[in-house]
Protein backbone atom coordinates (compact mmCIF):
# COMPACT_ATOMS: atom_id res chain seq x y z
CA UNK A 1 0.00 0.00 0.00
CA UNK A 2 1.19 3.53 -0.70
CA UNK A 3 0.46 6.57 0.96
CA UNK A 4 -1.67 8.97 -0.74
CA UNK A 5 0.27 12.65 -1.84
CA UNK A 6 0.48 15.44 1.05
CA UNK A 7 -2.19 17.77 -0.54
CA UNK A 8 -1.01 21.00 -1.47
CA UNK A 9 -2.37 24.60 0.53
CA UNK A 10 -1.57 27.75 -1.08
CA UNK A 11 -2.20 31.77 0.25
CA UNK A 12 -4.49 33.51 -1.00
CA UNK A 13 -1.98 35.57 -3.37
CA UNK A 14 -0.65 32.21 -4.61
CA UNK A 15 -4.55 31.37 -5.88
CA UNK A 16 -4.50 34.41 -7.21
CA UNK A 17 -1.13 33.86 -9.02
CA UNK A 18 -3.00 30.27 -10.43
CA UNK A 19 -6.31 32.00 -11.36
CA UNK A 20 -4.45 34.55 -13.73
CA UNK A 21 -2.49 31.77 -15.12
CA UNK A 22 -5.69 29.92 -15.95
CA UNK A 23 -7.91 33.09 -16.95
CA UNK A 24 -9.32 31.98 -20.06
CA UNK A 25 -10.93 29.04 -18.42
CA UNK A 26 -14.35 29.46 -17.09
CA UNK A 27 -13.22 29.19 -13.63
CA UNK A 28 -17.07 30.04 -12.26
CA UNK A 29 -18.76 27.85 -14.05
CA UNK A 30 -16.93 25.18 -13.29
CA UNK A 31 -16.66 26.18 -9.38
CA UNK A 32 -20.46 26.53 -9.57
CA UNK A 33 -20.78 23.09 -10.87
CA UNK A 34 -18.95 21.89 -8.38
CA UNK A 35 -21.02 23.52 -5.75
CA UNK A 36 -23.99 22.75 -7.11
CA UNK A 37 -23.01 18.99 -6.80
CA UNK A 38 -22.19 19.79 -2.61
CA UNK A 39 -25.56 21.68 -2.60
CA UNK A 40 -27.49 18.45 -4.19
CA UNK A 41 -26.05 15.86 -1.84
CA UNK A 42 -26.48 18.06 1.45
CA UNK A 43 -29.76 18.67 0.20
CA UNK A 44 -31.16 15.35 -0.10
CA UNK A 45 -34.58 14.68 -1.03
CA UNK A 46 -35.83 17.12 0.79
CA UNK A 47 -39.21 19.06 -0.67
CA UNK A 48 -37.94 22.78 0.91
CA UNK A 49 -35.82 25.00 -1.19
CA UNK A 50 -32.33 26.09 -1.28
CA UNK A 51 -31.07 29.34 -0.17
CA UNK A 52 -28.14 30.83 -2.06
CA UNK A 53 -26.95 34.17 -0.50
CA UNK A 54 -24.71 36.01 -2.64
CA UNK A 55 -21.96 39.21 -1.62
CA UNK A 56 -20.76 41.73 -4.24
CA UNK A 57 -17.63 39.92 -5.50
CA UNK A 58 -16.61 36.87 -7.24
CA UNK A 59 -17.69 34.49 -4.60
CA UNK A 60 -21.92 36.35 -4.95
CA UNK A 61 -21.25 35.16 -8.69
CA UNK A 62 -20.20 31.64 -8.15
CA UNK A 63 -23.47 31.34 -5.71
CA UNK A 64 -25.40 32.50 -8.99
CA UNK A 65 -24.48 30.14 -10.85
CA UNK A 66 -24.95 27.69 -8.25
CA UNK A 67 -28.26 29.00 -7.98
CA UNK A 68 -29.39 28.41 -11.72
CA UNK A 69 -27.83 25.19 -11.57
CA UNK A 70 -30.40 24.16 -9.02
CA UNK A 71 -32.77 25.82 -10.81
CA UNK A 72 -32.24 23.91 -13.64
CA UNK A 73 -32.87 20.83 -11.31
CA UNK A 74 -35.85 21.81 -10.13
CA UNK A 75 -35.11 22.92 -6.91
CA UNK A 76 -36.51 26.54 -6.62
CA UNK A 77 -33.78 28.35 -4.97
CA UNK A 78 -33.98 31.44 -2.92
CA UNK A 79 -31.58 33.73 -3.98
CA UNK A 80 -30.62 36.59 -1.98
CA UNK A 81 -28.52 39.44 -3.79
CA UNK A 82 -26.52 41.84 -0.95
CA UNK A 83 -24.54 44.33 -3.24
CA UNK A 84 -24.54 46.56 -6.70
CA UNK A 85 -24.81 44.73 -9.52
CA UNK A 86 -23.73 47.97 -11.43
CA UNK A 87 -20.50 46.91 -9.33
CA UNK A 88 -20.01 43.36 -9.70
CA UNK A 89 -16.81 42.01 -11.56
CA UNK A 90 -17.39 40.87 -15.08
CA UNK A 91 -17.48 37.15 -14.56
CA UNK A 92 -20.16 37.70 -11.56
CA UNK A 93 -21.82 39.89 -14.10
CA UNK A 94 -22.13 37.56 -16.41
CA UNK A 95 -23.65 34.98 -14.16
CA UNK A 96 -26.21 37.32 -12.35
CA UNK A 97 -27.38 38.19 -16.00
CA UNK A 98 -27.56 34.24 -16.65
CA UNK A 99 -29.64 34.04 -13.59
CA UNK A 100 -32.49 36.71 -14.97
CA UNK A 101 -32.70 34.74 -18.13
CA UNK A 102 -33.26 31.53 -16.28
CA UNK A 103 -36.05 33.58 -14.76
CA UNK A 104 -34.32 33.70 -11.21
CA UNK A 105 -35.26 36.25 -9.01
CA UNK A 106 -33.33 38.60 -6.83
CA UNK A 107 -34.36 39.02 -2.67
CA UNK A 108 -33.01 41.81 -0.63
CA UNK A 109 -33.18 40.10 2.20
CA UNK A 110 -33.55 36.21 3.65
CA UNK A 111 -37.30 35.90 3.78
CA UNK A 112 -38.85 33.68 6.47
CA UNK A 113 -39.39 30.41 6.07
CA UNK A 114 -37.75 27.48 6.28
CA UNK A 115 -35.02 26.20 3.99
CA UNK A 116 -33.41 22.65 2.74
CA UNK A 117 -29.65 23.70 2.77
CA UNK A 118 -27.91 27.41 2.89
CA UNK A 119 -25.32 28.22 0.80
CA UNK A 120 -22.82 30.99 1.49
CA UNK A 121 -21.89 33.13 -0.92
CA UNK A 122 -21.06 36.27 0.69
CA UNK A 123 -17.18 36.84 0.70
CA UNK A 124 -15.00 34.68 -0.70
CA UNK A 125 -10.90 34.54 -0.15
CA UNK A 126 -9.95 38.25 -0.27
CA UNK A 127 -11.99 39.74 3.34
CA UNK A 128 -9.49 40.53 5.51
CA UNK A 129 -11.69 43.07 7.83
CA UNK A 130 -15.09 42.46 9.67
CA UNK A 131 -18.20 42.21 7.86
CA UNK A 132 -20.14 45.17 8.32
CA UNK A 133 -24.21 46.55 7.70
CA UNK A 134 -26.07 44.63 6.16
CA UNK A 135 -23.48 41.93 5.41
CA UNK A 136 -22.95 41.19 9.48
CA UNK A 137 -26.69 40.74 9.24
CA UNK A 138 -26.96 38.01 6.71
CA UNK A 139 -23.98 36.21 8.50
CA UNK A 140 -25.79 36.49 11.28
CA UNK A 141 -28.87 34.81 10.15
CA UNK A 142 -27.01 32.63 8.54
CA UNK A 143 -25.46 31.11 11.75
CA UNK A 144 -29.43 31.32 13.34
CA UNK A 145 -31.16 29.13 10.40
CA UNK A 146 -32.01 25.39 11.16
CA UNK A 147 -30.27 23.82 7.85
CA UNK A 148 -26.76 22.96 7.19
CA UNK A 149 -25.11 25.67 5.77
CA UNK A 150 -22.62 25.42 2.80
CA UNK A 151 -20.09 28.05 2.60
CA UNK A 152 -18.42 28.28 -1.04
CA UNK A 153 -14.39 28.65 -0.61
CA UNK A 154 -14.13 30.00 2.98
CA UNK A 155 -16.66 31.01 5.35
CA UNK A 156 -17.62 34.66 5.02
CA UNK A 157 -15.65 36.28 7.75
CA UNK A 158 -12.96 34.03 7.75
CA UNK A 159 -9.53 35.10 6.65
CA UNK A 160 -8.27 33.10 4.47
CA UNK A 161 -4.65 32.95 4.72
CA UNK A 162 -4.57 33.06 8.89
CA UNK A 163 -7.58 31.21 10.26
CA UNK A 164 -8.98 34.21 11.65
CA UNK A 165 -12.72 34.52 12.06
CA UNK A 166 -13.70 38.21 12.06
CA UNK A 167 -17.12 39.01 14.54
CA UNK A 168 -19.31 37.97 12.65
CA UNK A 169 -18.61 34.96 10.47
CA UNK A 170 -20.73 32.33 8.79
CA UNK A 171 -19.97 28.62 11.38
CA UNK A 172 -20.41 26.49 7.85
CA UNK A 173 -21.87 22.25 8.05
CA UNK A 174 -19.76 21.94 5.06
CA UNK A 175 -17.33 24.06 2.69
CA UNK A 176 -16.52 23.83 -0.98
CA UNK A 177 -13.33 25.07 -1.52
CA UNK A 178 -12.04 25.77 -4.93
CA UNK A 179 -8.59 25.18 -6.59
CA UNK A 180 -6.46 23.85 -3.47
CA UNK A 181 -6.52 24.43 0.17
CA UNK A 182 -6.05 27.47 2.15
CA UNK A 183 -4.20 27.95 5.47
CA UNK A 184 -6.88 29.73 7.09
CA UNK A 185 -9.50 26.50 6.66
CA UNK A 186 -6.84 24.31 8.55
CA UNK A 187 -5.77 26.66 11.35
CA UNK A 188 -6.69 28.81 14.43
CA UNK A 189 -10.92 29.75 14.08
CA UNK A 190 -10.67 27.83 10.54
CA UNK A 191 -11.76 24.32 11.28
CA UNK A 192 -14.53 25.48 13.97
CA UNK A 193 -16.31 27.40 11.49
CA UNK A 194 -15.31 25.20 7.89
CA UNK A 195 -16.89 22.04 9.10
CA UNK A 196 -16.06 19.39 6.61
CA UNK A 197 -14.14 21.17 3.74
CA UNK A 198 -14.02 19.22 -0.02
CA UNK A 199 -11.30 20.54 -2.77
CA UNK A 200 -12.93 21.15 -6.22
CA UNK A 201 -9.55 21.05 -8.01
CA UNK A 202 -11.72 22.63 -11.29
CA UNK A 203 -9.82 20.58 -13.38
CA UNK A 204 -6.53 22.91 -13.13
CA UNK A 205 -3.02 21.40 -12.27
CA UNK A 206 -2.50 23.79 -9.53
CA UNK A 207 0.90 23.08 -9.11
CA UNK A 208 2.05 23.20 -12.87
CA UNK A 209 1.22 27.03 -12.64
CA UNK A 210 3.22 27.84 -9.14
CA UNK A 211 4.74 24.51 -7.47
CA UNK A 212 2.85 24.58 -3.92
CA UNK A 213 5.53 25.16 -0.97
CA UNK A 214 3.00 24.64 2.02
CA UNK A 215 1.10 21.23 2.29
CA UNK A 216 -0.83 19.19 4.77
CA UNK A 217 1.14 16.89 7.14
CA UNK A 218 0.93 13.25 5.73
CA UNK A 219 2.57 10.23 6.20
CA UNK A 220 3.21 10.69 2.56
CA UNK A 221 6.06 13.15 3.34
CA UNK A 222 7.90 10.77 5.60
CA UNK A 223 6.93 7.09 4.36
CA UNK A 224 10.54 6.24 2.88
CA UNK A 225 11.68 6.35 7.19
CA UNK A 226 8.63 3.95 7.27
CA UNK A 227 10.60 0.86 6.88
CA UNK A 228 10.47 -2.47 8.81
CA UNK A 229 13.09 -3.40 10.63
CA UNK A 230 15.66 -5.80 9.85
CA UNK A 231 15.47 -9.64 12.07
CA UNK A 232 18.81 -8.96 12.05
CA UNK A 233 18.43 -6.09 14.67
CA UNK A 234 20.35 -5.15 17.51
CA UNK A 235 19.35 -2.06 20.36
CA UNK A 236 22.37 -0.26 19.00
CA UNK A 237 21.01 0.26 15.68
CA UNK A 238 17.82 2.20 16.86
CA UNK A 239 20.34 4.56 18.58
CA UNK A 240 20.27 6.37 21.76
CA UNK A 241 17.96 9.47 23.02
CA UNK A 242 19.09 11.47 25.99
CA UNK A 243 16.20 13.92 27.36
CA UNK A 244 17.79 16.65 29.74
CA UNK A 245 14.96 17.80 32.00
CA UNK A 246 12.85 17.21 35.26
CA UNK A 247 13.82 19.49 37.84
CA UNK A 248 12.52 19.47 41.54
CA UNK A 249 8.49 19.58 40.89
CA UNK A 250 9.35 18.33 37.71
CA UNK A 251 9.98 14.50 36.95
CA UNK A 252 6.67 14.02 35.63
CA UNK A 253 7.41 15.97 32.50
CA UNK A 254 11.14 14.02 31.53
CA UNK A 255 9.64 10.61 32.38
CA UNK A 256 6.79 11.02 30.01
CA UNK A 257 9.35 12.28 27.29
CA UNK A 258 11.15 9.54 28.20
CA UNK A 259 8.85 6.83 28.22
CA UNK A 260 7.22 8.29 24.88
CA UNK A 261 10.95 7.44 23.31
CA UNK A 262 11.13 4.65 24.58
CA UNK A 263 7.68 3.26 23.03
CA UNK A 264 8.51 4.57 19.69
CA UNK A 265 11.58 2.82 19.26
CA UNK A 266 14.76 4.67 20.29
CA UNK A 267 17.37 1.57 21.26
CA UNK A 268 17.95 3.23 24.47
CA UNK A 269 16.70 5.69 26.57
CA UNK A 270 18.58 7.87 29.07
CA UNK A 271 17.22 11.02 31.59
CA UNK A 272 19.25 13.36 32.66
CA UNK A 273 17.17 14.43 35.73
CA UNK A 274 18.81 17.77 37.63
CA UNK A 275 16.49 17.08 40.64
CA UNK A 276 18.95 15.72 43.63
CA UNK A 277 16.05 13.80 45.05
CA UNK A 278 14.70 12.65 41.79
CA UNK A 279 14.50 8.77 41.91
CA UNK A 280 17.12 6.21 40.69
CA UNK A 281 14.35 4.20 38.70
CA UNK A 282 11.20 4.62 36.83
CA UNK A 283 9.03 1.76 38.63
CA UNK A 284 6.43 2.04 35.60
CA UNK A 285 9.32 2.08 32.83
CA UNK A 286 12.52 0.78 34.44
CA UNK A 287 14.49 0.13 30.90
CA UNK A 288 14.25 3.68 31.31
CA UNK A 289 18.59 4.65 32.03
CA UNK A 290 18.19 7.94 34.46
CA UNK A 291 21.75 9.80 35.45
CA UNK A 292 22.85 12.90 36.54
CA UNK A 293 22.37 15.04 33.56
CA UNK A 294 26.51 16.49 33.49
CA UNK A 295 27.52 12.17 33.58
CA UNK A 296 24.94 12.05 30.70
CA UNK A 297 26.15 14.74 28.48
CA UNK A 298 29.61 14.01 29.12
CA UNK A 299 29.49 9.98 28.08
CA UNK A 300 28.48 10.29 24.77
CA UNK A 301 26.05 8.13 24.74
CA UNK A 302 23.05 9.25 22.63
CA UNK A 303 22.63 10.20 18.92
CA UNK A 304 20.00 12.27 19.29
CA UNK A 305 19.24 14.72 22.57
CA UNK A 306 15.76 16.89 23.55
CA UNK A 307 16.03 19.32 26.52
CA UNK A 308 13.53 21.43 28.18
CA UNK A 309 10.54 18.77 29.72
CA UNK A 310 10.69 20.19 33.16
CA UNK A 311 14.31 21.73 33.15
CA UNK A 312 13.45 24.74 35.40
CA UNK A 313 14.55 28.11 34.92
CA UNK A 314 17.46 28.51 37.18
CA UNK A 315 21.54 29.08 36.96
CA UNK A 316 22.25 24.87 36.79
CA UNK A 317 19.07 24.84 34.10
CA UNK A 318 21.04 27.36 32.15
CA UNK A 319 24.07 26.00 31.91
CA UNK A 320 22.73 22.09 31.05
CA UNK A 321 21.55 24.02 28.19
CA UNK A 322 24.86 25.78 27.10
CA UNK A 323 26.04 22.25 26.70
CA UNK A 324 23.09 20.72 25.01
CA UNK A 325 23.16 23.44 22.47
CA UNK A 326 26.85 22.60 22.03
CA UNK A 327 26.39 19.03 21.51
CA UNK A 328 26.76 17.68 18.12
CA UNK A 329 23.99 16.13 17.76
CA UNK A 330 20.53 16.52 16.46
CA UNK A 331 18.52 18.45 19.29
CA UNK A 332 14.87 18.77 20.22
CA UNK A 333 14.44 22.10 22.33
CA UNK A 334 10.89 22.37 24.08
CA UNK A 335 8.96 24.14 27.34
CA UNK A 336 11.46 25.32 29.59
CA UNK A 337 14.58 25.33 27.08
CA UNK A 338 12.84 27.89 24.65
CA UNK A 339 12.05 30.03 27.99
CA UNK A 340 15.21 30.09 28.59
CA UNK A 341 16.64 31.08 25.14
CA UNK A 342 13.89 33.76 25.03
CA UNK A 343 16.01 35.16 28.07
CA UNK A 344 19.08 35.03 26.85
CA UNK A 345 19.78 36.25 23.46
CA UNK A 346 23.33 34.44 23.11
CA UNK A 347 22.05 31.48 23.59
CA UNK A 348 19.76 32.42 20.83
CA UNK A 349 22.56 33.07 18.50
CA UNK A 350 23.87 29.81 20.17
CA UNK A 351 20.71 27.57 18.04
CA UNK A 352 21.12 29.71 15.09
CA UNK A 353 24.56 28.67 14.76
CA UNK A 354 24.22 25.01 15.32
CA UNK A 355 25.55 22.65 12.69
CA UNK A 356 23.57 19.77 13.93
CA UNK A 357 19.61 19.93 13.03
CA UNK A 358 17.72 21.65 15.76
CA UNK A 359 13.99 21.56 16.41
CA UNK A 360 11.47 24.04 18.75
CA UNK A 361 8.27 22.94 19.28
CA UNK A 362 6.58 25.94 20.96
CA UNK A 363 3.30 27.17 21.86
CA UNK A 364 1.96 30.12 20.80
CA UNK A 365 3.40 32.03 24.40
CA UNK A 366 6.53 30.61 24.05
CA UNK A 367 6.67 31.73 20.37
CA UNK A 368 5.86 35.40 20.92
CA UNK A 369 8.62 35.22 24.07
CA UNK A 370 11.20 33.92 21.17
CA UNK A 371 10.34 36.56 19.00
CA UNK A 372 9.82 39.42 21.40
CA UNK A 373 6.18 39.98 20.21
CA UNK A 374 2.83 38.50 21.94
CA UNK A 375 0.70 35.40 21.68
CA UNK A 376 -2.16 37.72 20.20
CA UNK A 377 0.26 38.79 17.64
CA UNK A 378 1.77 35.10 17.04
CA UNK A 379 -1.85 33.86 16.80
CA UNK A 380 -3.09 36.87 14.07
CA UNK A 381 -0.34 34.97 11.90
CA UNK A 382 0.42 31.58 12.70
CA UNK A 383 2.05 30.65 9.03
CA UNK A 384 4.48 33.79 9.01
CA UNK A 385 4.90 33.41 12.77
CA UNK A 386 6.81 29.93 12.56
CA UNK A 387 8.04 30.86 8.90
CA UNK A 388 10.09 33.84 10.86
CA UNK A 389 10.89 31.37 13.97
CA UNK A 390 12.29 28.71 11.17
CA UNK A 391 14.43 31.06 9.53
CA UNK A 392 15.69 33.10 12.89
CA UNK A 393 17.00 30.13 14.63
CA UNK A 394 17.68 28.28 11.32
CA UNK A 395 15.51 25.42 12.53
CA UNK A 396 12.93 22.69 12.45
CA UNK A 397 9.92 24.74 14.12
CA UNK A 398 6.30 22.99 14.53
CA UNK A 399 3.89 25.97 16.70
CA UNK A 400 1.83 24.26 18.46
CA UNK A 401 -2.26 24.69 18.64
CA UNK A 402 -4.94 24.28 16.30
CA UNK A 403 -3.75 23.00 13.20
CA UNK A 404 -0.33 23.11 14.23
CA UNK A 405 2.06 24.92 11.71
CA UNK A 406 5.10 23.38 11.21
CA UNK A 407 7.86 25.57 8.85
CA UNK A 408 11.17 24.73 7.66
CA UNK A 409 14.57 27.09 7.17
CA UNK A 410 14.08 26.58 3.42
CA UNK A 411 10.75 28.30 3.62
CA UNK A 412 8.53 25.30 2.83
CA UNK A 413 5.90 24.74 5.64
CA UNK A 414 2.75 22.41 6.50
CA UNK A 415 -0.05 22.45 8.37
CA UNK A 416 -1.29 19.36 10.44
CA UNK A 417 -4.76 18.36 10.48
CA UNK A 418 -4.60 15.45 13.31
CA UNK A 419 -5.83 15.86 17.14
CA UNK A 420 -8.55 17.02 19.50
CA UNK A 421 -9.29 19.38 22.29
CA UNK A 422 -8.79 16.51 24.19
CA UNK A 423 -4.97 17.73 23.72
CA UNK A 424 -4.92 20.54 25.26
CA UNK A 425 -3.41 19.00 28.79
CA UNK A 426 -0.56 18.50 30.79
CA UNK A 427 2.17 16.65 29.53
CA UNK A 428 0.93 16.63 25.87
CA UNK A 429 4.35 18.48 24.64
CA UNK A 430 6.79 16.29 26.78
CA UNK A 431 5.08 13.33 24.91
CA UNK A 432 5.36 15.34 21.52
CA UNK A 433 9.34 16.12 22.34
CA UNK A 434 10.15 12.04 23.50
CA UNK A 435 8.52 10.92 20.02
CA UNK A 436 10.30 13.30 17.98
CA UNK A 437 13.83 12.64 19.76
CA UNK A 438 13.11 8.84 19.54
CA UNK A 439 12.91 9.42 15.45
CA UNK A 440 15.99 11.32 15.51
CA UNK A 441 17.71 8.86 17.87
CA UNK A 442 16.70 6.54 14.91
CA UNK A 443 18.54 8.26 12.18
CA UNK A 444 15.53 10.09 10.62
CA UNK A 445 15.81 13.49 9.06
CA UNK A 446 14.93 16.45 10.96
CA UNK A 447 12.15 17.36 8.08
CA UNK A 448 10.73 14.02 8.38
CA UNK A 449 10.88 13.89 12.15
CA UNK A 450 9.03 16.56 12.99
CA UNK A 451 6.49 16.24 10.34
CA UNK A 452 5.68 12.02 11.45
CA UNK A 453 6.20 12.95 15.33
CA UNK A 454 3.56 15.75 15.18
CA UNK A 455 1.22 13.62 12.56
CA UNK A 456 1.59 10.60 14.85
CA UNK A 457 0.93 12.39 18.06
CA UNK A 458 -2.27 14.08 16.71
CA UNK A 459 -3.47 10.72 15.32
CA UNK A 460 -2.85 8.71 18.44
CA UNK A 461 -5.07 11.05 20.17
CA UNK A 462 -8.15 10.76 17.75
CA UNK A 463 -8.43 7.41 17.74
CA UNK A 464 -8.60 7.87 21.27
CA UNK A 465 -11.05 10.11 21.03
CA UNK A 466 -12.66 7.98 19.00
CA UNK A 467 -13.15 5.26 21.34
CA UNK A 468 -13.98 7.11 23.67
CA UNK A 469 -11.10 7.48 25.83
CA UNK A 470 -11.69 11.73 25.35
CA UNK A 471 -11.52 14.26 24.19
CA UNK A 472 -12.81 15.15 27.52
CA UNK A 473 -10.31 13.67 30.13
CA UNK A 474 -7.62 12.62 27.80
CA UNK A 475 -4.13 12.30 29.40
CA UNK A 476 -1.22 13.01 27.83
CA UNK A 477 0.52 8.95 29.34
CA UNK A 478 -2.36 7.70 27.22
CA UNK A 479 -1.22 8.56 24.07
CA UNK A 480 2.00 6.97 24.56
CA UNK A 481 0.85 3.34 23.70
CA UNK A 482 -1.89 4.45 20.78
CA UNK A 483 0.66 6.31 19.37
CA UNK A 484 3.20 3.31 19.40
CA UNK A 485 0.09 1.19 17.73
CA UNK A 486 -0.28 3.59 14.91
CA UNK A 487 3.37 3.85 14.46
CA UNK A 488 3.30 -0.35 13.47
CA UNK A 489 0.26 -0.28 11.90
CA UNK A 490 1.78 2.53 9.52
CA UNK A 491 5.62 1.06 9.08
CA UNK A 492 3.16 -2.50 8.06
CA UNK A 493 0.90 -0.39 5.39
CA UNK A 494 3.24 1.94 3.79
CA UNK A 495 5.44 0.23 1.43
CA UNK A 496 8.44 1.72 -0.61
CA UNK A 497 8.63 0.93 -4.35
CA UNK A 498 11.35 -0.93 -5.15
CA UNK A 499 13.16 0.35 -8.53
CA UNK A 500 13.87 -1.90 -10.76
CA UNK A 501 18.18 -2.66 -10.66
Amino acid sequence: MTSPPAQPVYRVAEIRAIEDAYRQLPLMERAGAAAAREALALMGASPLPPLVVCGPGNNGGDGLVVARLLKEQGRAPVVVFAGDAAKLPADARQALTAWRAAGGRLEPDIPPGAYSLAVDALFGIGLKRPPQGPYAALIEQLNGLACPVLALDVPSGLDADTGRAFTPCVRADRTATFIALKPGLLTRDGPDHSGEVSVHPLELEAEQALPASGRVAAPALFATFLRPRPRNSHKGMMGGAAIIGGAAGMVGAALLAGRAALKLGAGRVYLGLPDPAAPAVDLLQPELMLRAPGELLQAGLATALAAGPGLGAGDAALELLRQCLAADLPLVLDADALNLIARHPVLAGHVARRAAPTLLTPHPAEAARLMGSTTEAVQADRLAAALALAGRFNAQVVLKGNGSVLAYPDGKWLINTTGNPGMASAGMGDVLTGIAVALLAQGWSAQAALAAAVHLHGAAADELAGRGTGPVGLVAGEVIDAARALFNRWIGTHRIRKTPG
